[in-house]
């Protein structure tokens, strides 16, 4: 028999390895509430759709997000 062992829920590690950024990154977005989360005990996790809805989210801060852009393809408009 086969369970299905859906992860609902990740903590700020798993979190950051799922996003390819730092702990402290994702730590630093839960704090600034960029991203949600939910203290259980002493763990903080993280639901794995807010992940995905934080990926599809535009930048909060769109004058950053176009000089990055700029930086990466050699353009400036």
């Amino acid at each position: 028999m086969q369970r299905d062992e859906t992860v609902l829920a990740v903590g700020i590690v798993e979190a950051a390895r799922r996003l390819g950024l730092s702990a402290r990154t994702v730590a630093t977005l839960v704090l600034r509430c960029e991203l949600p989360s939910r203290k259980i005990g002493r763990r903080r996790i993280i639901p794995v759709n807010a992940l995905e809805a934080f990926l599809r989210r535009g930048p909060l801060d769109p004058t950053r997000n176009k000089s990055f852009l700029d930086e990466e393809t050699g353009t400036k408009e």
